[in-house]
């Protein structure tokens, strides 16, 4: 039966149903559409087909990476055996996280379930880059699959890796959330296969780190029995690359509990090292220090860069590692060039390093092919690792053939050539060389460098050489050339001065021989040049010593005898000029002396020295030749009028007050005078006239001029028989030396004693040394007196040691020493014939010097006294704090003991000490102290000052409050009483 038809308003009512459907249908597929729209969908990819009997599938192509968004992906599977395509949606593992994603599809088209190892090696080598490279971290943190059984992680030391099992006929998307922005390699393997792989480069590596280690450890213990230089530099290679390798093998990783994905630090530290080394091994090896000074700067500049290097590589490790590859690569370039050039010049350790350089170089290339990626396989890392131990063998073999051939590696096997310029080197000479045909001298840099000057300023015409030459100079160096180039032979070794930059002048001196041509002609000019400034200077100063005071700076009497040899010599000439002698003493000088010191009676004898001589012109000269005595030739005046006015203007002078402190001081003198006139005929002679006129004005009350003549023959008569008087007491056996006691005030015993010459003169009683002393040495018998004082103190002191042995090894005779003694070499013979027979006595002794006597000639003084002190004597420096540079002596000379001087010791009549000697004395004290040398204070004279030396740590002391000199045989029966306490 047929149905009826629908109302018209039932058939509207469905159709505006059906079109609000529609509508929904139409908004929600659009609103999927642009849904999708804004996410990020997977790129379409290929379905890798699982073959049942293949090992490994690299499946590195065959990936999509996709970056992450907002922490998901969304993808479109692969189809499955019944075609549906589904869409999914992977999470980051790590809310918060936006990680990269690799995509891929397998299928297993067999009737089976298959079982396979995905593996994404941490680091790998190959395409890893040269600059900013990958070096290696964590891959896959998490494997996602479309479908089936879900992949588990297998813990692997050097991979990510995840067991997968496919279904029969079942094709799956899998889904790795990244760890890195790259994955630069992923394969699939058989779970045995990888095994095998795994295990087939275990043992490769194990062999390479036995020959790596090996090397190391043998380099190390070839430096230490060999002691070479390229030993420890071949080691420190070695130990770099086995590091390197441990890194790379993953043993490093294990041994720190790290894993191999964050090694990048250690790896890139590792290749900093091995840059390192390598570059001081080849700047050690090739001995580069000794060619040329700028070779240490330059490697001292790398070791800071590279010191640098290492600690930039725990914070940019990519940055470091590719300073590390470039340096590695200038090394290469840089050496093989360096190598080949000295290797043509002969150089027999560079002769041994090419081959093995050679293959280093082969090395670097094969290195870039790999980290370039144009080689990528599984051998060109394991390659690489295998050509670094190959090179540390190589490197070791060579050092090690160096260290061994002949026994020695030396000078010996280097060429002529580098013997004579490591010679040339070690001398500190400077090379000259002046091409005659080019017209240029070349000299060394260090010459520019001595002189102040910029690099090359040296070099050019020989004009512009000789411009640099002292005008005086410059004559006798142009006449040497060009002699060289007319005979074509010989040699010149001459001092000559070359200005400096400041426009000083330093002393060169210069040794040069002509080179001939192959016409036969010179055609260069070749030496050295040796810097002898301060040799120079060493000799002027001990010649100015040697003929000069060394308190007033004026010529001595030898060389003012030498100056008036010379004037008479030229007086004797037609027209010549007649010098006039002045002889100056100071009167009552000695009692100025003891009044105010030694200290202040110097400065008043340099203020003579200069009243004396701004009296005088350039033609005289002012001598000092004695003690307070002063000597002139008069040359620029020839009236006896006009010598007469001088000598007054000098006596006058001197007259003058001297200011001292705050009191002034008033000083006379006797001066004698006397004109040449042909007779007598030598200098001596002139200078005695001279003495004799002073002696006179002297008996005549001092404060007087006096010329030579005959009636001062009287006083020559008595000179000579006062001289003859003291030869004949010498001889006579009327000298004999007493003993003053040095006492050690906190026991009250008997220290040791001074020895003092004594003139028992059969008419006219004891002599005062202060007459017979300077007799002594005005007539040349100081030294037999000297000589006579010291074997009478020896054979006194020996005789007490024997009959005393209680006496102590600290006991001991002081004997004073004579300038003339200390001049003269024959006191050494005494000593060592002395020394021979009594060694123990010589500890007992001790002589005495002053300051004076140390500044006559300190160069001479400073040998005699180490001579001295070397044979066993004590030396004791005497009147100490008296002179203008005491101090100096201390360091200088080798004194055991200091004699404080009078003037420090003794209280005034106010019954006080200056308020400056308490701190001097206890300042000199305690300077002793911390030098470990003996203080003995001299001129003490009363108990309260012996009280005072007590409270100033002062424990030894001489003087008039102990005794006086006394006989040997008095001063026995002392020590006798002493020691039988």
């Amino acid at each position: 039966m047929r149905k009826s038809p629908l109302p018209l308003s039932r058939i509207a009512k469905r159709l505006r149903k059906t079109r609000r459907l529609m509508r929904q249908f139409i908004t929600l597929a659009m609103s999927l559409v642009f849904l999708v729209a804004g996410l990020l969908p997977a790129a379409a990819f290929d379905v890798i087909s699982v073959p049942e009997d293949v090992n490994a599938v690299n499946l590195t192509e065959a990936i999509d990476i996709v970056p992450g968004n907002n922490g998901r992906v969304q993808l479109s599977t692969a189809p499955g055996e019944d075609g549906i395509i589904r869409r999914i949606e992977v999470l980051a593992s790590e809310p918060g996280t936006n990680p990269n994603w690799a995509l891929f599809a397998l299928r297993n088209d067999s009737d089976v379930q298959i079982d396979r190892l995905l593996v994404a090696p941490f680091f790998r080598l190959p395409g890893s880059g040269v600059f900013n490279p990958d070096l290696g971290s964590d891959r896959v943190h998490v494997l996602t699959p479309s479908a089936g059984i879900r992949p588990v992680r297998l813990a692997d030391p050097e991979s990510d890796v995840f067991e997968i099992t496919l279904d029969p006929g079942a094709t799956v998307t899998f889904v790795a959330e990244l760890a890195s922005d790259q994955l630069p390699e992923l394969y699939l393997w058989k779970p045995d296969a990888y095994r095998d792989y795994v295990n087939s480069f275990t043992l490769f590596r194990g062999v390479v780190l036995g020959i790596a280690s090996l090397a190391a450890v043998f380099l190390t213990v070839m430096f230490v029995v060999r002691g070479r230089g390229v030993f420890p530099a071949t080691a420190a290679f070695a130990w770099a690359v086995l590091a390197y390798l441990l890194i790379d093998f993953g043993v490093m990783g294990r041994l720190l509990g790290v894993g191999n994905g964050s090694m990048q630090p250690f790896r890139a530290a590792a290749e900093a090292g091995i840059a390192t080394t390598l570059a001081g091994f080849l700047f050690i090896y090739l001995n580069l220090h000794r060619w040329h000074l700028r070779f240490i700067h330059l490697a001292l500049a790398l070791a800071a860069v590279f010191l640098a290097l290492f600690g930039f590589a725990f914070f940019q490790p990519e940055i470091a590692v590719t300073v590390a590859r470039l340096v590695l690569v200038l090394l290469g370039i840089s050496g093989f060039f360096l190598i080949l050039l000295l290797a043509l010049r002969g150089y027999d350790r560079a002769v041994l390093l090419v081959p093995t350089w050679i293959i280093y170089i082969a090395w670097l290339f094969y290195g870039w092919l790999v980290v370039s990626g144009q080689v990528s396989n599984d051998v060109a890392q394991p390659a690489v690792a295998g050509g670094l131990v190959l090179i540390v063998m190589l490197l070791g073999f060579t050092a090690v053939q160096h260290a061994f051939s002949d026994g020695q590696v030396s000078i010996g096997t280097l060429s002529e050539v580098e013997r004579r310029a490591l010679a040339l080197t070690g001398s500190g000479d400077f090379v000259f060389d002046w091409n005659i045909e080019r017209d240029r001298v070349s000299v060394s840099d260090e010459l520019n460098t001595r002189l102040g000057e910029r690099r090359g300023a040296l070099r050019g015409a020989i004009k512009r050489w000789l411009d640099r030459v002292h005008p005086e100079d410059r004559d006798r160096f142009r006449t040497a050339f060009d002699t060289l180039v007319e005979l074509r032979r010989g040699k010149v070794s001459a001092d000559m001065r070359l200005a400096t930059h400041d426009g000083t002048y330093r002393t060169f001196r210069m040794r040069v021989k002509p080179v001939l041509g192959g016409d036969g002609q010179v055609n260069r000019i070749v030496g050295t040049l040796q810097d002898v400034t301060e040799d120079r200077a060493s000799r002027m100063r001990l010649l100015h010593d040697s003929v000069h005071d060394s308190l007033t700076g004026l010529p001595n009497k030898q060389l003012f005898l030498d100056r008036l040899d010379r004037a008479l010599i030229r007086a004797r000439t037609p027209g010549g000029v007649k010098p006039a002698v002045f002889l100056i003493d100071i009167d009552r000088f000695m009692d100025l002396e003891e009044r105010v010191g030694h200290s202040a009676a110097d400065s008043v004898l340099l203020a003579i020295a200069r009243r004396i001589s701004r009296v005088m012109r350039p033609l005289d000269t002012v001598a000092r030749i004695n003690g307070d005595q002063f000597a002139v030739i008069l040359a620029s005046e020839q009236a006896a009028s006009r010598i007469a006015e001088t000598a007054e203007q000098i006596r006058k002078a001197l007259k003058a007050p001297f200011n001292f402190g705050d009191r002034d001081l008033t000083l006379t003198a006797s001066i004698g005078v006397t004109i040449y006139d042909s007779n007598p005929a030598t200098a001596a002679d002139v200078l005695r006239d001279a003495e004799l006129a002073m002696y006179y004005a002297k008996r005549l009350g001092g404060d007087r001029i006096e010329a030579y003549r005959a009636s001062a023959r009287s006083i020559t008569a008595y000179n000579r028989a006062s001289e003859e008087d003291l030869d004949r007491g010498l001889k006579a056996g009327e000298l004999q030396v007493q003993y003053q006691p040095i006492m050690d005030i906190n026991s009250g015993q008997i220290s040791g004693a001074e020895a003092l010459m004594r003139w028992n003169h059969p008419s006219r009683g004891v002599v005062n040394p202060e007459e017979f002393i300077p007799l002594a040495e005005r007539s040349g018998l100081i030294e037999r007196l000297g000589r006579l004082a010291f074997e009478q103190a020896a054979n006194q002191t020996r005789e007490w040691l024997k009959a005393l042995p209680g006496l102590g090894e600290d006991f001991f005779v002081s004997i004073n020493l004579s300038p003339s003694q200390l001049a003269s070499e024959s006191l050494l013979n005494d000593i060592r014939g002395l020394a021979s027979g009594n060694k123990d006595l010589i500890s007992h002794l001790k002589l005495e010097v002053t300051e004076g006597q140390v500044m006559t000639n300190p160069e001479h003084s400073a040998y005699m006294l180490s001579t001295l002190r070397s044979l066993g004597l004590g030396l004791a420096l005497d009147d100490f704090g008296t002179g203008h540079s005491s101090l100096s002596y201390l360091h200088r000379f080798p004194f055991d003991t200091i004699k404080i001087a009078a003037p420090f010791v003794q209280i005034g009549e106010d019954g006080g000490m200056a308020h400056t000697q308490v701190p001097i004395i206890r300042s000199i004290v305690a300077l002793a102290a911390d030098l470990d040398l003996m203080v003995i204070a001299e001129g003490v004279e009363t108990l309260d000052e012996v009280e005072r030396l007590r409270s100033l740590n002062c424990r030894y002391a001489q003087g008039f409050a102990f005794g006086a000199a006394m006989p040997g045989p008095e001063l026995f029966k002392k020590l006798q009483a002493q020691v039988a306490r």
